[in-house]
């Protein structure tokens, strides 16, 4: 079925604001879209139906059981699907004027000045700290606008950093609110998260994107907004620019490197199926490292040991035994294995691969 466009964008020419001069220039956009999980999936399908002309999504995941709360563009028989081939053809079925395209593989410091430079604008829907550091410090060098989120527990965070002032000159960006990338701030695997609050911070970013390109409102420049869904509170905090950091140099010097996205040496992988011929071997011991105690395992395990609180100075390894470390992702029990490997290097030892939600 053809659709007309000026029928399907009504509502939103109607207003004054945007009118039909507004709507052209949404569709003359090209966005980019990092990450397509709980934040990226809802800022991609509602700035497709706002008409931006072209968007490009990036993500390296799958859909998960554990996705499905919070990421509903995805369905239960979507697991185990790429997320961006899933909201690709989500996209497809509902914006008929936006031309979307995708990336299936994680983005990286050899990449990301390339991807970046092709687009108007950059959306963060990531949930790695390393990655937004990364995405943030490109956008600087190729000056490039990007709408940034951020979630934490009942919190969220919005800003648009780096947009061109009047004078020349660019607004703030991450680093001018938390200059160095914290080593102590858990995921939302980890520190848990509502739906709610998802989609609000979702939102705030598509509502950011569609000002700064129609030029309409008052954007989130120069501070950063902090929602938190219990209190219905927000709170803005002004942001200062520092002019002494040189990014050429900080791009140069960091790696950016993510658990997530790191490549896994083959000889500490044991996998799904590998691991159900041995599941029952008597001399097979499994321990998870799953840092919530009442996360459902779809298998007995040996140990519960914390990721948080494993100590390879307590580990006491038992020759007799072969190993399996398991959790959520494989990524959490990866980092234990080479852990214990690396101090018991004639230990059999194996991290679960992608771990207990591909089993």
């Amino acid at each position: 079925m053809e659709l007309n466009k000026q029928a399907y964008f009504q509502r939103q020419t109607t207003l004054t604001e945007i009118g039909l001069a507004g709507q052209d220039l949404l569709q003359k956009a090209k966005v980019l879209v990092i990450g397509c999980g709980g934040l990226g999936s809802p800022i991609a399908i509602y700035l497709a139906t706002s008409g931006i002309g072209e968007l490009h999504l990036v993500d390296f995941d799958c859909v998960s059981v554990s996705n499905l709360h919070r990421q509903v563009f995805f369905r239960v028989k979507d697991i185990q699907k790429p997320k961006v081939e899933i909201l690709a053809k989500e996209i497809e079925k509902r914006a008929p004027f936006t031309k979307v395209s995708f990336t299936n593989k994680a983005i990286n410091k050899n990449s990301i000045l390339e991807l970046v430079s092709k687009f108007d604008i950059v959306v963060d829907g990531t949930d790695s700290l390393q990655i937004k550091y990364l995405i943030n410090d490109a956008c600087v060098l190729k000056k490039k606008p990007l709408v940034y989120g951020s979630l934490y527990k009942f919190d969220g965070y919005v800003a648009t950093f780096n947009v061109l002032n009047g004078d020349g000159d660019y607004t703030t960006n991450l680093r001018d609110a938390f200059p160095e990338i914290a080593t102590d701030i858990p995921n939302c695997e980890e520190a848990g998260t509502l739906n709610p609050i998802v989609g609000i911070i979702a939102l705030l970013q598509v509502n950011e994107v569609i000002k700064l390109i129609t030029k309409t409102g008052k954007l989130l420049v120069n501070q950063l907004l902090i929602y938190n869904s219990l209190e219905n509170s927000q709170l803005k905090i002004k942001l200062k620019k520092n002019k002494s950091l040189i990014f050429q140099d900080i791009f140069r010097d960091s790696n950016y490197l993510d658990a997530h996205c790191t490549t896994q040496d083959s000889a500490l992988l044991i996998s799904g199926s590998e691991f159900k011929k041995r599941i029952a071997d008597s001399n097979i011991e499994i321990v998870s490292v799953i840092n919530n105690p009442q996360a459902v395992i779809p298998f007995v395990v040996h140990k519960k040991i914390p990721h948080k609180n494993f100590d390879i100075e307590l580990f006491i390894p038992n020759y007799d035994k072969t190993y399996v470390i398991v959790c959520e992702k494989g990524i959490k029990s990866y980092d234990v294995t080479q852990k214990i490997k690396n101090k018991f290097p004639e230990l059999c030892v194996f991290s679960l691969f992608e771990g207990i939600e591909k089993y």
